[in-house]
């Protein structure tokens, strides 16, 4: 009996240390990448401001090849719409792009509705540079606060900045090649 009050007392504590230690974290998250390629802005644009041509380097579309998709609203730049349902690793969600201007900048929301119900926000912008196109993926929201104690185990700067820099890489490779 005395055993397993002590058990009890100590997973009480290791279940307030975890709740102490997210409730710390920030309200929101941030997290970038980014890569030069080797050509001009608006060779790079096409492939950011179209949800066609974002599932050409995007490292989720790899996660899941039986994932459905649906397009609507605009083919492309503001009001284009991309949604999909896919396996665990990609959940259920939609990104409409909010922001547009060739050459520059596109954003997106984005909202995932499965595994786990979030906003962010998604922005590439494009920046000129010595040797090409510094291309910057950031991605930011609020972070609730079962996303808190889910970051009190898993870095999510390195998971989810892993995948950035993944489809940096691709988009880097595919706009180079052409």
């Amino acid at each position: 009996m005395k055993t397993l009050k002590i058990a009890g007392a100590v997973l009480a504590a290791a279940v307030a240390a975890v709740l102490v230690a997210a409730s710390r974290q920030p309200d929101e998250f941030r997290i970038e990448r980014k890569v030069v390629v080797a050509a001009a802005p608006e060779k790079v644009f096409p492939y950011l401001d179209d949800p066609l041509k974002t599932q050409e380097w995007s490292p989720w579309e790899k996660k899941d090849p039986n994932v459905k998709k649906t397009f609507s609203g605009a083919a492309k730049g503001k009001g284009a719409v991309y949604e999909w349902a896919g396996n665990k690793e990609i959940g259920v969600g939609r990104a409409e792009i909010t922001e547009s201007v060739p050459g520059k900048v596109v954003v997106l929301d984005l909202h995932f509705k499965e595994p786990m119900d979030g906003r962010s926000t998604v922005r590439y912008e494009l920046t000129p540079v010595a040797g090409g196109t510094e291309v910057t993926w950031s991605m930011w929201g609020p972070n609730s606060f079962p996303a808190k104690v889910m970051c009190t185990f898993i870095n999510m700067d390195k998971m989810v900045g892993g995948e950035l820099e993944k489809g940096l890489a691709a988009l880097k490779a595919i706009v180079e090649k052409k």
